[in-house]
């Protein structure tokens, strides 16, 4: 007979066991039977590991990308947001002649412009039962109702961080940072990777990149990210040039960029969904797209007014429990579209 010595985890390192994971380990061709198909044969010489493997997804801090406001206006129909214009003239039209008396003088005002944003509410709800909670418990080593919480809440983290990047496919209304209808599209600059282009290629983007954004800006503001395809991005640890080989291309650029914008905190960011192959699957953008942007929530920003929140399990006939999450979220809105651009190949 085993003893608890004898059962190691994948390390190779003695596992305490407690009684139940014991008895399950020692019987002979035990079934295991639960929703999500078991019907496992377990001998005595099956290890029972104390961890179970989890699904994994790409991840990102979207909220590095796209400035997030939570929990304003909660449970509003739509997110009212009002941009303001200065209406004036130009300065000279303010001079004084004091020889003309000035019987009228010209004058400023002020405009504003109503931008409403759609909210979109969200919910879904888990079930089991106590049949299930016995099946899952003879494993020792599963959480039923911590599985189910996990998968909904994971579910709501990557439909948020989609939404934030590339929008909704069932409400196209709902935009992402890289689908935004407003925005303009470069596509001059860069027609090949940043990572493969030659030290004169390279040169060039480098001294035209911040002039695009500055122009397209009326040389209202500075950018202060640059997201790219993340394929480029694993690509830019290569130098300069062979001349320069103590460089990468990413030092390089990312140095060019603080210097042009005066800005020690310029953030060069890889992004996924920028890749053309990922994001033709999502909404047929088809294409690798760079984005500068200035990281402001006045510029662009996504709005998220309640954050995903679940409700106590409950039951009604005391065998089957339920509970439901639940949040409420916009999609991304170029509020000033002029301070985005984007680069398309």
């Amino acid at each position: 007979m085993f003893t608890v010595n004898e059962v190691l985890n994948s390390k190779g390192q003695p596992m305490n066991l407690t009684d139940l994971e014991h008895k399950v380990a020692l019987a002979k061709e035990r079934e295991i039977t639960n929703a999500i198909g078991f019907n496992v044969p377990i001998t005595t010489m099956t290890a029972i590991q104390k961890k179970v493997v989890e699904q994994k997804f790409f991840e990102i801090p979207f909220a590095d990308y796209v400035p997030v406001k939570v929990g304003d206006a909660p449970w509003a129909d739509q997110i009212l947001t009002y941009k303001s214009y200065a209406i004036g003239g130009d300065f000279e039209t303010g001079l004084l002649n004091n020889a003309t008396g000035n019987a009228r003088l010209a004058s400023t005002d002020a405009g504003v412009e109503p931008v409403t944003v759609p909210t979109v509410p969200w919910a879904k709800e888990i079930n089991y039962n106590i049949m299930e909670l016995a099946q899952a418990a003879r494993a020792g080593n599963w959480d039923l109702v911590t599985a189910k919480e996990k998968s909904r809440k994971k579910n709501w983290d990557l439909g948020i961080q989609a939404t934030a990047f590339i929008g909704l496919q069932a409400n196209t209304s709902v935009k992402g940072l890289l689908t935004q209808s407003g925005v303009t599209a470069n596509t001059a600059l860069i027609t090949k990777t940043i990572s493969s282009m030659s030290a004169s290629e390279f040169n060039t983007l480098v001294q035209g990149i911040v002039a695009a954004y500055r122009i397209n800006s009326a040389y209202t503001a500075m950018p202060t990210h640059f997201i790219i395809p993340e394929t480029d991005f694993n690509g830019l640890a290569s130098p300069v040039s062979e001349t320069y080989p103590n460089q990468t291309k990413f030092q390089y650029l990312l140095e060019a960029f603080k210097l042009i914008t005066r800005n020690p905190n310029f953030q060069i960011l890889p992004l996924s969904y920028a890749n053309k192959t990922v994001n033709a699957a999502y909404v047929g953008l088809n294409k690798n797209r760079y984005t500068l942007l200035n990281y402001d929530e006045d510029s662009i920003r996504m709005d998220v007014p309640v954050d995903y929140t679940a409700t106590l399990q409950n039951t009604l006939n005391g065998f089957t429990y339920s509970n439901v999450g639940y949040g409420q979220f916009t999609g991304v809105v170029a509020y000033r579209p002029k301070e985005v651009l984007y680069f398309d190949y």
